[in-house]
């Protein structure tokens, strides 16, 4: 299946595009010189890049849901929900803290967490955010990122096509890409 063609509205990306824009930031990241002690990845859109993060640079990961993007089928963002309780596996949540998401939006999201990590986890002594993409309507500016959008386009990424898909469908689904 080939991809569509991107434009300033819409930002489409394949599945090994998005692999290979997760590998170049993590290597912006080690070329930054900068080590950090966790990986703290934003659900859902960050689970993917912070399990790669946590892989390659051989450190804890921790999942801390977030929501935004719940009104008119996920394309509008409204007020921002952080979970009461992350998840990891390793002792409690200190030291530096990579914050990992897929993308800067607004920047609500990163600025918030942000500072609910430095307001209620005392045992971390530093934070800074990787992102693939940032928008130019984004009020932060992440500490590592790879794409700048200024036209602020739809980010098309190749896991969306479970959005729509339900369990029912699944069969139907799978003989699409049977030869």
């Amino acid at each position: 299946m080939t991809t569509p063609q991107s434009t300033d509205k819409d930002l489409w990306v394949s599945w090994d595009e998005y692999h290979r824009l997760i590998e170049r930031l993590a290597l912006k990241v080690y070329e930054s010189g900068w080590h950090f002690d966790m990986v703290l990845c934003l659900a859902r859109g960050g689970v993917r890049p912070g399990d790669v993060f946590s892989r390659i640079f051989d450190v804890p990961l921790a999942i801390l849901s977030t929501s935004s993007y719940r009104e008119e089928a996920g394309t509008k963002q409204g007020d921002l929900d952080i979970a009461k309780y992350m998840t990891m596996t390793k002792g409690p949540l200190k030291g530096r803290v990579l914050l990992v998401d897929d993308l800067a939006d607004s920047g609500v999201t990163l600025q918030k967490v942000s500072s609910h990590l430095t307001e209620n986890f005392k045992d971390v002594t530093e934070v800074k955010s990787a992102v693939i993409w940032v928008k130019g309507c984004s009020a932060i500016r992440p500490d590592y990122f790879l794409d700048e959008l200024p036209h602020n386009p739809w980010i098309h990424q190749p896991f969306e096509d479970y959005d729509g898909l339900r369990p029912h469908q699944l069969s139907a689904w799978m003989k699409k890409f049977e030869k």
